[in-house]
């Protein structure tokens, strides 16, 4: 089967972005409480960050169309969508491109890429997002300008959760093999992470003294199933939190709409941060005990390989040792006789 030519094979990947862009957009979508359309968890983000990380950012259109798509139908005009969709493409990229001037890798093996991620991904990319697509619905009269730190908060919040819990599991994703020949105990442990995942999840989102429940868990997570288990424990928190926050339940109910968005965002950033970082520091911990035991495997090999020359030479050097005090022992022999036949000669 002939490959596909470049151009149609930037199509399809172009439409595939805008399909994941838009579909995950459409779940964010059921969590709306501005406009039907800004959600405090907004999945798309995180995807639009991870385009140009895996695929390139010669894939940006599919970014730009999906968010075209997404808020079409939404409104309110063609030119204040298009900006909105400008500026849901531009954040990512913007992000993307300070992250790799700084040095970022998507293997997500080293504490500067989660920091970095945090950061400049979840934090400063968004900000602009926020800010532009909230300023260009104040100057299009399709919001009061007494609404525009709250939304843009809703908007910040959204954006930075879905970065926070999404791009790094899509990160993860191309190199995730299914383990084989997993022991029972084993499954029964990642039953029981998932369990006690969603209890505590549940429980933090009651009262305001249950909040820290979830730590020892995402601990166990890190310590035991690395980022895959850590990341989908801190999807699970982020998501029960943003549900609890919409629906004014818990230690969130008593707060205005910005207060609570501030409150979520520090919460959820702090679990994802303590889920991303230690998960990160575990990794990088077994690598280094990877690398030292082949380093000692090697040695151990050089060392058989070296130990039989070494005994074989010093078997040969103390042979030709022999070989070379024979004759003098042999010479010093008949120089004495001769000298002890001499002077009776004479």
């Amino acid at each position: 089967m002939r490959p596909l030519p470049p151009a149609s094979r930037w199509c399809l990947i172009v439409l595939g972005v805008t399909v994941c862009y838009f579909a995950t957009a459409r779940i964010g979508i059921q969590w709306a409480i501005v406009r039907e359309q800004i959600s405090p968890l907004w999945p798309a983000a995180g995807v639009a960050l991870a385009t140009p990380m895996l695929l390139g950012p010669r894939f940006w259109p599919g970014i730009f169309l999906g968010a075209l798509l997404t808020n079409i139908a939404l409104g309110p005009s063609l030119g204040t969508v298009l900006i909105i969709s400008a500026g849901n493409t531009i954040g990512p990229m913007l992000a993307y491109a300070v992250m790799r001037r700084l040095g970022f890798r998507t293997e997500l093996d080293r504490l500067p890429d989660a920091v970095l991620l945090v950061a400049v991904g979840a934090i400063g990319g968004t900000a602009v997002s926020a800010v532009l697509g909230t300023g260009v619905l104040v100057f299009g009269d399709a919001l009061n300008s007494g609404d525009f730190w709250a939304t843009a908060l809703v908007w910040w919040t959204g954006d930075a959760m879905g970065v926070l819990t999404i791009t790094p599991l899509l990160l993860l994703a191309p190199r995730f093999r299914m383990p084989r020949r997993v022991p029972l105990v084993r499954w029964g442990e990642a039953t029981a992470l998932a369990l006690f995942g969603l209890g505590t999840a549940a429980l933090a989102s009651t009262t305001t003294p249950k909040l820290f429940v979830v730590f020892p868990v995402l601990i166990w997570a890190a310590l035991r199933f690395r980022q895959a288990g850590a990341l989908l424990c801190s999807l699970c928190v982020c998501t029960f939190t943003i549900f609890a926050a919409i629906r004014g339940f818990g230690p969130y109910g008593s707060y205005e709409l910005a207060a609570r968005m501030l409150h979520v965002q520090a919460y959820d950033a702090t679990v994802g941060l303590t889920a991303l970082t230690l998960s990160t520091i575990v990794l990088q911990r077994d690598r280094a005990t990877a690398e030292i035991t082949d380093a000692w495997r090697r040695i151990t090999e050089m060392v058989d390989m070296i130990a039989p020359r070494e005994s074989m030479r010093s078997a040969m050097t103390q042979h030709g040792d022999d070989e070379l005090k024979q004759p003098v022992r042999r010479g010093n022999g008949r120089g004495s006789a001769t000298s002890s036949r001499g002077p009776s000669g004479r």
